[in-house]
């Protein structure tokens, strides 16, 4: 018994350290987007908020996904506070075809999260969740990006009240500095 609480202990020091939206209970099953079309989802996506997490440490950050033989590649990029550009490159995969906007989203082999595409147009904004389950805890992040490097308010607020609807706290949300004169440098 003593071995299992400090495993226990240890996974949720580790969550911890690695993401800040860490709550007890099960992952809220929010509905997503219908009828999504994958397609028209590839591009250049800007992160307008979103809730902090450790992986993320810039800003200017964007996702880049592209259709590559029934996979999307995705990168992602952020200007870090020294002034580099740093990027990751993963995969996405629809692991349903009657769901297609469910993702698993992998940057290292063998990791697979969620990554479901609640609210899009396709033109200006999409609004992304994911949430695992470890135990009786969950950790959970969550994006609204736009084609733009900016996004009206009320479109913002919408989404935000998407999440909100479907239980998903959204007072953690940060914003993420997408000014020109800063990001001129991430592409």
């Amino acid at each position: 018994m003593k071995t299992l609480q400090v495993v226990s202990l240890t996974l949720l020091y580790v969550l911890a350290v690695n993401a800040q939206a860490i709550s007890s209970g099960k992952c809220p099953q929010p509905s997503v987007q219908q009828d999504f079309d994958p397609t028209r989802y590839m591009g250049r996506w800007y992160e307008i908020m979103k809730i902090p997490n450790s992986f993320q440490l810039g800003e200017c950050c964007q996702a880049t996904y592209a259709l590559s033989n029934g996979i999307v590649l995705v990168r992602n990029d952020e200007l870090l506070a020294n002034g580099t550009v740093s990027f990751i490159e993963g995969t996405a995969t629809i692991t349903d075809p009657s769901e297609p906007a469910k993702l698993q989203v992998s940057f290292f082999e063998g990791a697979a999260s969620p990554y479901w595409v609640l609210a899009t147009d396709y033109d200006k904004y999409t609004l992304v969740y994911s949430c695992t389950q470890f135990g009786v805890v969950r950790v959970e992040f969550s994006w609204i990006m736009s084609r733009d490097r900016t996004l009206p308010k009320e479109t913002v607020s919408e989404l935000l009240d998407i999440l909100n609807g479907n239980g998903i706290n959204t007072v953690m949300f940060t914003e993420t500095d997408q000014r020109p004169e800063l990001c001129s440098s991430v592409h």
